[in-house]
């Protein structure tokens, strides 16, 4: 009986034995990314690599920022960071080259609007943001994602909004009424005094008086893109365009304006309003000082001029061999805190939402309206045939500057947009 119950105790530990065998490694499971807000905290993964390979702009003031959050990072985990400065816009064309042969980045720094782009490449893999998605500002996860799939972790959010020099103008103007009548009053082009100034030449800046009105580029659902369904030259967009045409037919705005032109006139306080991007806060702040007053845009017919945003993200190389750590440090250079570093060294808005709306930048009243500005905006199409849309909608822009009909010249535009994207995919 002694050797009976021997013999079913050592089965067991057997048994015992092979289940543990079978049993998950927790620590692998994990994926190194327990932390909400991503990197840092969570557990060492057995499979954790000796370091990451990441491309980063090559600006100085970003770069010496992100230097210190790569520190604090392998300081907490271990991975030392191998940083490469390049150009965004070179980036693209170097992982071509770079990543097949097993030389690019884990990590690399790209616009959104060129995710299409370079997805369709092959050059980006989709990243799982997990619980972090909720973090980011709704614009900037709308502008990651395409073709229902996230491939990006947001670091800064862009758009424009209302310069005004506070000796000209007491308030800046809430909407385009209080803004025409400034122009009207203040404008006299004959001693170079301008009541109100904007590229409106230039799609970028000139958008949200088309969008405001129901015109848009793509049909966009989910971050699909039917780009057969052009909305520059709906009954919205003949009214955004009307509108700016009046803005040159009264006189109001020179045909020639251009960003050298228009800078020099407001340092030199030649202009009461001017629309443009935060990039001019330190020039206009260091001509104008104290008189300089930002604001949101102002609103087109009660309805919240909708600008366009541009998003800056983190996207993991389809080449890398240590996807999840590289989205681990995505993760840990986007929370809240890495994100208001980032912001207070190189002063590019948080796409983190907790730190848009942190006091580091409501305090500051010449970024707080363009924080605010960003949740009436849109994010500029990311699809790969948006490049087909720039020439064609500028020129038509230019025509409407000198008075051609706003309806045939949209019109147009549109057909060679069309004709451009079936070009391209042949």
């Amino acid at each position: 009986m002694l050797k009976k119950y021997l013999s079913i105790f050592a089965m067991v530990l057997m048994l015992i034995g092979v289940l543990a065998a079978c049993a998950p490694d927790r620590e692998e499971e994990s994926g190194g990314s327990t932390d909400d807000n991503g990197g840092g905290d969570s557990e060492e993964a057995a499979d954790q690599p000796e370091s990451l390979s990441v491309w980063v702009n090559d600006s100085e003031e970003q770069k010496a920022v992100l230097d210190t959050l790569f520190a604090k990072y392998t300081e907490e985990t271990g991975i030392e960071i191998e940083v490469t400065p390049m150009n965004m816009l070179d980036q693209v064309e170097s992982l071509n080259l770079d990543g097949p042969a097993g030389n690019g980045p884990d990590l690399f720094f790209q616009p959104h609007d060129r995710i299409g782009n370079i997805v369709l490449q092959g050059l980006a893999s989709p990243i799982d943001l997990g619980e972090a998605e909720g973090t980011y500002s709704e614009t900037a996860i709308d502008a990651v994602t395409y073709d229902g799939e996230i491939y990006g972790a947001p670091l800064v959010v862009e758009t424009y909004g209302t310069f005004y020099n506070k000796d000209l103008v007491e308030e800046a103007p809430a909407t385009m009424d209080e803004l025409m009548t400034i122009a009207e009053e203040q404008t006299d082009a004959a001693t170079e005094q301008y009541g109100f100034l904007m590229e409106a030449a230039n799609f970028y800046f000139s958008y949200p008086f088309f969008g405001a009105n129901g015109a848009y580029v793509f049909n966009n659902e989910g971050g699909t893109y039917d780009v057969e369904d052009i909305g520059l030259n709906n009954e919205g967009a003949v009214a955004g365009g009307e509108l700016i045409q009046s803005w040159y037919s009264n006189g109001y705005i020179p045909v020639e304006i251009n960003p050298d032109i228009m800078n020099g006139l407001f340092t030199d306080g030649k202009v009461g309003v001017a629309i443009t991007g935060p990039w001019n806060i330190p020039a206009y702040e260091e001509a104008l000082g104290d008189s300089l007053g930002t604001a949101i845009l102002p609103t087109v017919d009660g309805t919240n001029a909708t600008s366009f945003v541009g998003v800056k993200s983190w996207m993991v190389s389809d080449y890398s061999e240590n996807k999840d750590a590289a989205t681990d440090l995505a993760l840990f250079l986007t929370n809240e805190e890495n994100s208001l570093e980032y912001f207070e060294g190189a002063g590019e808005l948080p796409a983190n939402q907790a730190a848009l709306e942190s006091d580091a930048v409501t305090s500051n009243e010449l970024i707080a309206p363009f924080a605010e500005q960003i949740q009436f905006g849109t994010p500029m199409p990311s699809a790969p045939e948006m490049q087909q849309v720039w020439d064609p909608i500028n020129n038509a822009l230019l025509f409407i500057a000198q008075g051609d009909d706003v309806q045939e010249v949209l019109d147009e535009a549109v057909q060679q947009i069309k004709d451009n994207i079936a070009t391209a995919q042949q």
